[in-house]
């Protein structure tokens, strides 16, 4: 099996006038892992999978993705599939629409698009109108759209940002397997959440911040005693 991409965070910063939102990060993403990215809400783990993705410019530092920034990628929705916890859609378009549209901007065979609505378990509400999606089905969808530029059997790097949010029990059971299935297939799986409990079920590798800096980065099965420590007292 391929190895999957590999991500590497180094002396990575963004400051918003006075506030360091990402203070001098630095970690190496595991390929072909599931790595939990893990924080209190207003840590800095969006905003470092935003300098990631390339919708963020970084004050300081590099955010590399098989050793290329985003931008630089020669196909990047090829090679990185995300899901952004803002994530937006046209309430009036209808689920398979935005997802044709999607495959055409980024130059993928529109026969994807059935393949991934499948695979997320929308195929009864593809033809229904965003706008009265629920909160799930919204995340599921946004998920069949990380997933559309898979294919030829190339692993890819999957960043998801807070993905089980919306989910029911069984929707998030779903989530997992789905995940741990993509980690097994060689892709590499960024997950980002506060829900401890939940990612730390899947996770192979752990990466921990507070205040946007590193408190833990290393094999889950090490950081029982750093998440006490950097959770407590912390409102979720």
């Amino acid at each position: 099996m391929a190895d999957g991409v590999d991500v590497r965070i180094h002396a990575l910063s963004k400051h918003f006038k006075q506030v360091r939102a990402v203070d001098n990060l630095t970690f190496d993403v595991p390929p072909g892992t599931v790595t939990g990215f893990l924080g209190p809400n207003g840590s800095g783990k969006t905003t470092t999978l935003r300098m990631l993705l390339g919708l963020v410019r970084p004050t300081a530092g590099s955010a590399l993705i098989g050793g290329r920034a985003y931008a630089d990628l020669p196909d990047p929705r090829r090679t990185v599939g995300a899901v952004l916890e803002t994530a937006g859609f046209h309430p009036g378009r209808r689920g398979r629409d935005h997802l044709r549209i999607v495959a055409q901007a980024a130059r993928i065979p529109q026969r994807r698009v059935d393949e991934v609505l499948g695979e997320v378990g929308l195929d009864d509400a593809a033809d229904r109108r965003v706008g009265g999606y629920s909160l799930g089905m919204r995340q599921r969808l946004a998920l069949a759209g990380a997933l559309l530029g898979e294919g030829g059997g190339r692993p890819r790097l999957l960043v998801l940002d807070e993905p089980s949010n919306g989910l029911d029990p069984g929707g998030m059971a779903w989530l997992r397997d789905l995940i741990t299935a993509k980690a097994a297939a060689g892709h590499t799986v960024v997950i980002s959440s506060h829900v401890l409990a939940e990612v730390s079920r899947i996770a192979d590798h752990i990466v921990i911040v507070r205040d946007g800096r590193l408190r833990y980065a290393g094999p889950a099965a090490a950081m029982t005693k750093t998440l006490e420590e950097t959770f407590a007292d912390a409102t979720s």
